[in-house]
């Protein structure tokens, strides 16, 4: 065979191993999409027709997610989600509905909700793309943000571009965050205006198998490598066995802990549960300067496992920022809640020193630039 027909060959099967990646990463979209409508569905039509809804109440879904702990990524922030997604897109069935019932996920037997038909004449009911336009070009990523709109048209103009322009989420939250809506109302030139938000961008299959929200639906284990730079790991990495072998009562629970808020994810580097203090230990390393920023960001962490994380007998958790900058290492301890003396005496006695935790880090530092 040609050397020119053979280089001929090898760009053919390149290019279909690249659209058969994103037809794949389409699909995983499509159907984590789909089955976060179809639970806010069932959802709906139980607070409709629920013989024990009266029982729940206001709780249903803080019930339900409590049964549901099984199924990661199921909390209760994701079932209102799921619900409020369902109710703003009520005319998706009309796009799934023959291959829910072909994949055994609708029963043709029974009438569908009466609650879709009120659902689409009702607010949300404004004419707009298709539905299966939308699933095929948005992940519930996109979703999530659109649904923070609460103006039908706002929401179906930001749709329009964010399909037309192949927006990513970053893209899209962008323009929203810019009020690209509002500007573009007002400026007599719209089409500057929109120029400036047009992505070209299509689907990435690295983000896709990034998404935390397509990692729980597939199953598959968050890697802490996704949200690590290589002297993060490193220092990390050296970090979590530093504490573990110092013997004072560290348990190692999670490395790279992510918690979510609207959407946005945020990692909390490691997590311990420290024996001796009853509490946990949250350690997030910071390459730079230590910033009022960081200490904001330790003090969100502290709260949510304070309110989510907590137990009967635990004391209030422990936050450490290790900030790494060469000649210039900070550590600062958040110790808020920590009223009792006793327990304050007992956290300076048997967590590590700044002196300890300053030399681990320069160590880990001038190890790597001499490699």
């Amino acid at each position: 065979m040609e050397e020119r027909t053979l280089s001929l060959l090898a760009e053919q099967i390149g290019q279909l191993h690249a659209q058969t990646q994103r037809a794949a990463a389409q699909q995983v979209n499509y159907w984590l999409t789909v089955r976060n409508w179809l639970i806010g569905w069932h959802i709906t039509e139980y607070e409709q027709g629920g013989s024990d809804r009266a029982e729940y109440g206001e709780r249903l879904l803080s019930e339900l997610a409590r049964q549901l702990h099984g199924v990661k990524g199921l909390a209760e922030r994701r079932l209102y989600q799921c619900r409020e997604f369902y109710r703003a897109y009520p005319l998706i069935l009309q796009t799934v509905s023959a291959e829910l019932q072909q994949a055994g996920l609708l029963d043709v037997s029974k009438p569908f909700p009466t609650a879709v038909s009120a659902l689409a004449s009702g607010p949300h009911a404004l004419p707009g793309l298709a539905p299966e336009l939308l699933l095929n070009r948005l992940s519930f990523s996109h979703f999530l943000e659109l649904l923070a709109l609460d103006r039908p048209v706002q929401r179906a103009f930001y749709e329009v571009h964010a399909v037309k322009n192949s927006w990513s989420v970053r893209e899209l939250k962008r323009a929203i965050e810019s009020a690209l809506y509002e500007r573009t109302g007002l400026s007599t030139d719209k089409a500057a205006v929109l120029a400036g938000h047009a992505g070209t961008q299509p689907l990435s299959v690295t983000d896709v198998v990034k998404n935390p929200y397509v990692l729980e639906f597939l199953g598959l284990e968050e890697r802490a490598s996704y949200s690590e730079s290589d002297l993060e790991a490193a220092i990390i990495a050296h970090l979590q066995t530093f504490l573990v072998e110092l013997g004072r009562g560290f348990c190692f629970e999670a490395r790279q802990k992510r918690i979510t808020f609207d959407n946005v994810h945020y990692f909390i580097d490691l997590v311990f549960y420290h024996r001796i203090l009853k509490c946990h230990v949250l350690v997030d390393l910071k390459i730079g300067a230590f910033s009022h920023a960081d200490a904001g960001q330790m003090n969100v962490y502290l709260n949510y496992y304070r309110e989510q994380e907590m137990t009967e007998g635990d004391n209030p958790p422990v936050g450490l920022i290790l900030c790494a900058q060469k000649n210039d290492t900070l550590v600062r301890y958040a110790t808020t809640g920590m009223a009792e003396q006793l327990f304050v005496s007992k956290y300076q006695m048997n967590l590590p020193s700044e002196e300890e935790l300053q030399q681990l880090v320069r160590e880990e530092q001038e190890r790597l630039g001499n490699s």
